[in-house]
């Protein structure tokens, strides 16, 4: 019997430190799961700014000068612009690093719309989207180290609270709910 305690206490040994090993990247692929499936309701990736702002003068293509393109580039906070071209004669649009400001002189508004990263969800967010070079590689091990994981944590508790006693159950309860799911599915 010496041989099933010293596999039993291997596997307990694996799964805590394939536990600790791939934690923080276990937590990275939960947040940013959670914010994917909830893609429909915010953009988890960036932050989208929209303002509209108020232009007392009315210019045209013909009387707009560069002077103006600068004060209008202060008025947004932005240092410098990129372009600027004319969608109409009495329309200007100015581009800047990841922001634009659209600027209708007949009407007296602009909008001006900007888009910056979401800090921390965009990082995990390629990562679980495997956006990286050769990340996938990465993701593919992991995956199977899940299941290692999952496959040492099942077998870690003995007796009546391990797999041939009400571990049984929950294992099967909690294939259940993928099952239902997929079966649902199918038939709508």
């Amino acid at each position: 019997m010496p041989t099933i305690k010293r596999i039993r206490k291997l596997n307990a040994s694996l799964h805590r430190d394939l536990g600790y090993f791939f934690s923080a990247l276990i937590l990275i692929y939960c947040i940013s799961g959670i914010a994917l499936n909830h893609i429909n309701d915010w953009n988890p990736d960036f932050i989208l700014q929209h303002d509209t702002i108020r232009v007392g003068e009315k210019l045209s293509k013909k009387t707009l000068r560069e002077q103006h393109i600068q004060q209008y580039n202060t008025l947004v906070k932005e240092e410098k612009h990129k372009l600027y071209d004319f969608p109409t004669d009495d329309q200007v649009k100015i581009y800047y690093d990841n922001a634009s400001l659209h600027i209708n002189f007949s009407k007296g508004i602009g909008v001006y719309e900007k888009v910056a990263k979401r800090a921390i969800f965009y990082q995990f967010n390629v990562l679980h989207r495997n956006n990286l070079k050769a990340w996938k590689w990465v993701a593919d091990i992991f995956g199977v180290m899940l299941i290692a994981i999952t496959l040492t944590g099942i077998f870690i508790m003995r007796g009546r609270y391990g797999i041939k006693g009400r571990g049984k159950w929950f294992i099967l309860g909690g294939l259940l709910i993928p099952l239902i799911a997929i079966f649902i599915h199918l038939n709508s």
